[in-house]
């Protein structure tokens, strides 16, 4: 992708279900849910690096011995750090005789990360100040196990105002800040009220107090506080937390927004945002690896029982498109061939655009992510080739005239010719504080292949998505004209990008959506700024209004003109700053190709601002009111 965007974070968990004694005799490690969460975090890489985080909870342990621990990182490398810095831990307990490798008790009792629980977190800093503090997993302590909670997730909630106001007006007291915090608070809130209810039962039924923590760990039931505190939720969620009496959850919002994978035996049952680090961290095919059910929760008892419930009524299935166009990784063998068939949905509006001159056409891609794609737009425009030369032989063969020179012009010639043009090798970084001045060092980000584009060649380059066309514009394109071709195609595999994620995609600041600056400059070109006024109102009285009645006001702004309209003004603004006098023209697919490449089901609220739940019809009218009143930063976020 030309314009990197940043998805909030991935998760990863695990839940042993025999004791460490099995392990060590199996695999030869009392330590293999450790490693296998590194693997799990390690495989999701892509997901987010700035911060990461891990948990554990060891069920069982004796009174007064520590049972929940959490480490957390937010400095470069995180990941490696946060894990290599456990490890050296571990190796100075084993020099000092406090850990015995082939012990599994001692591991158990002295190294923080040898328990039966564990999950770990993976998030990029999409906003404000980032530090540790900001990395999951967040934790709520007490000194009755039943009452502890660790809980981290890959999750956005649009009404994270509305939540806070809800724990006020219980008389609580929240920390605003996160909507993490919420979510923590809100499940902890629930689970102090199971525990409460279960305590007062037993102690005015003379329970002995030595008893009563039993008891209560075997009553509480997450499925139940999850079921009462999502009651208010609004966003696109895959949440896993752990108890410190050994219970442990894992659930995905109603719309399955957000993604979650599952893979469960008789040893473990694992969870990750991707079903591909499952199948390579476990060694599994595809078919082993289920999806979590939107709307329903995963809850695991200390006691290794496992049960699904639903905790929310079934909702229309919208998941994140994005996950298949951009974020996962292509190496899953469903998103590999959806990626390919989105490149290949491209190929009609390329060959009019091109004229049908592939003699005269070079076929490359912007690194890295759109190769997949790129892939399977040669596979189309072979395929386009292919079926021009059938008819043109089964036409000579009709009259008779199939000639030597029919065969070398018509069917030895004219084929795609494919070349890496654009090469992404370094993440170049620079001390410039001047910003023109570094935005002139970063241009130099991507190097360009000399000799294979020729003046009367039109160079056709492929990329995931066109979000901001910052770079596409200041780095990108200018290395392309470079090559001197006749004309530039820049073809995104996705649509254009016209109203702002709240589910969390580093994407809710509508002002910076290149579609969008398009279709203010045609309005104002047009004279038509009384439009962008009415808007302003129309989402102003809109924000009046209850959220579940709320319309998106600002599909009006996009209605005055075609889809190619929008994008010859994209191709304008985007035009590259350089003495290049080419023709450049920006193509994107359209949202019918899309659904038919990856799925009818897909959510595309970011293309056609048909948002899945009430609150996106609040935030997109809130970002467009931050936008006319010049106010920056994400409108969830205010």
């Amino acid at each position: 992708m030309s314009d990197f965007i940043k998805h909030e974070c991935g998760i990863a968990f695990i839940r042993l279900l025999k004791p460490l004694e099995h392990y060590l005799e199996k695999y030869g490690t009392a330590l293999y849910g450790f490693h296998k969460l590194f693997l799990l975090m390690e495989k999701q890489h892509n997901r987010g690096h700035d911060g990461v985080g891990i948990g554990c909870t060891k069920i069982g342990r004796p009174l007064g011995q520590p049972y929940m621990f959490r480490a957390r990182s937010a400095r470069s490398e995180s990941l490696g750090h946060l894990f290599k810095s456990q490890q050296v831990a571990f190796d100075a307990l084993v020099r000092k005789g406090r850990i015995d490798p082939k012990s599994p008790e001692t591991v158990r009792e002295n190294f923080d990360f040898g328990g039966e629980i564990l999950m770990g977190h993976l998030r990029y800093g999409t906003s404000g100040e980032f530090n540790t503090s900001s990395c999951h997993p967040y934790y709520r302590k007490s000194n009755w196990p039943t009452r502890n909670l660790m809980v981290l997730g890959n999750f956005n909630m649009t009404n994270i105002r509305q939540l806070n106001q809800l724990m006020v007006d219980r008389g609580q007291h929240p920390i605003f800040g996160t909507d993490t915090q919420t979510v923590l608070e809100e499940i902890g809130y629930h689970l102090d009220e199971q525990h409460t209810d279960i305590y007062r039962e037993l102690r005015d039924r003379g329970v002995p107090g030595c008893d009563i923590p039993k008891i209560i760990s075997e009553r509480l039931n997450v499925a139940n506080s999850i079921r009462d505190s999502a009651q208010h939720w609004d966003g696109g969620y895959t949440i896993a937390g752990m108890v410190g009496n050994g219970d442990s959850f894992v659930l995905r919002d109603p719309r399955g927004i957000r993604p979650c994978f599952k893979y469960e035996s008789d040893e473990f049952v694992a969870f990750a945002s991707e079903r591909v680090p499952l199948m390579t961290v476990f060694n599994v095919q595809q078919g082993d690896i289920s999806e979590v059910e939107p709307g329903t929760v995963v809850a695991m008892k200390a006691d290794s029982s496992i049960t699904v419930e639903r905790y929310a009524p079934p909702a229309p299935y919208s998941p994140c498109s994005f996950e298949r166009i951009y974020f996962s990784r292509g190496n899953d063998p469903g998103i590999y061939q959806e990626r390919k068939r989105l490149g290949a949905a491209l190929v009609p509006q390329i060959i009019d655009s091109i004229g049908g001159d592939l003699q005269n056409a070079v076929f490359s891609f912007i690194p890295n992510t759109a190769e997949v794609a790129y892939m399977g737009m040669m596979d189309g425009l072979r395929l386009h080739r292919r079926m021009e030369v059938k008819h043109a032989i089964l036409d000579a063969a009709k009259t008779g005239r199939v000639t030597e020179e029919l065969i070398d012009d018509l069917i030895l010639r004219n084929w795609p010719r494919a070349e890496k043009i654009a090469h992404k090798d370094i993440k170049l970084r620079t001390f410039i504080s001047q910003e023109q001045t570094r935005l002139q060092m970063a241009s130099h980000v991507y190097d360009v292949t000399y000799g294979e584009v020729h003046e009367k060649d039109a160079l056709v380059v492929i990329d995931d998505s066109i979000v901001r066309g910052t770079t596409l514009k200041q780095s990108i394109l200018k290395m392309l004209a470079e090559t001197n071709p006749r004309k530039i195609l820049v073809v995104s595999t996705a649509p254009q990008i016209r109203f702002p994620d709240c589910y969390g995609i580093d994407m809710a600041e509508i002002g910076k959506f290149i579609a969008f600056q398009a279709a203010i400059r045609l309005l104002r070109e047009s004279g038509r700024q009384n439009v962008i006024d009415s808007v302003y109102s129309k989402c102003k009285v809109e924000l009046t209004q209850p959220v579940a009645t709320m319309r998106n006001c600002v599909k009006d702004l996009y209605a005055p003109f075609t889809l190619e309209e929008t994008s010859a003004m994209i191709s304008q603004l985007v035009f590259p700053d350089t003495t290049w006098q080419g023709e450049l023209k920006v193509i994107y697919q359209t949202v019918e190709a899309l659904h038919e490449a990856i799925s009818p089901e897909c959510g595309d609220w970011y293309f056609t601002g048909d948002y899945p739940t009430p609150g996106g019809y609040e935030l997109v009218n809130r970002s467009f009111v931050h936008w006319y009143e010049g106010r920056d930063g994400r409108a969830y976020d205010q």
